[in-house]
């Protein structure tokens, strides 16, 4: 039997940090100390920064977000969207381990791709979703 292969794409190390400098960047800018997460296509952490003053929870609640924006290729906070009047699915999926139904994670897209996810976490999670997409911005990609 022959065995098949995909490839896949990923997100490469220098845009990864690129995201990271881009995010920190727009988290001074709301003046709020933050974690930001790059993981790959597969979910895997990729790059990730914590700021001086950011919370320690924030650290997994970053990677979460991004783990679960490239989970399922949608942003974390259209994931309450999808469940927030479904009481079984709702009080189900919430239970499942790093699954985050609140903003701050986007999946990264190129020519319409999932090549990795951002999280950001350490603000109010509209602050978390400011930086997510202007760090997605600085690179062409939001």
């Amino acid at each position: 039997m022959l065995v098949e292969t995909i490839a896949r794409t990923s997100i490469a190390s220098q845009s990864a940090a690129a995201l990271i400098a881009a995010g920190e960047a727009a988290a001074k800018d709301l003046g709020v100390p933050m974690v930001i997460a790059i993981v790959d296509e597969s979910g895997v952490l990729k790059a990730m920064s914590r700021m001086d003053g950011a919370a320690l929870l924030s650290v997994d609640i970053a990677q979460d977000k991004a783990y679960t924006a490239v989970s399922f290729g949608i942003a974390t906070h259209e994931w309450f969207e999808f469940v927030k009047n479904d009481p079984p699915l709702l009080h189900g999926i919430i239970k499942t381990p790093r699954l985050v139904v609140f903003g701050g994670g986007y999946p990264i897209k190129v020519d319409g791709q999932i090549v990795g996810g951002i999280g950001v976490s350490g603000g109010h999670y509209e602050q978390d979703m400011k930086v997510a997409t202007a760090a997605l911005a600085a690179l062409g990609l939001g």
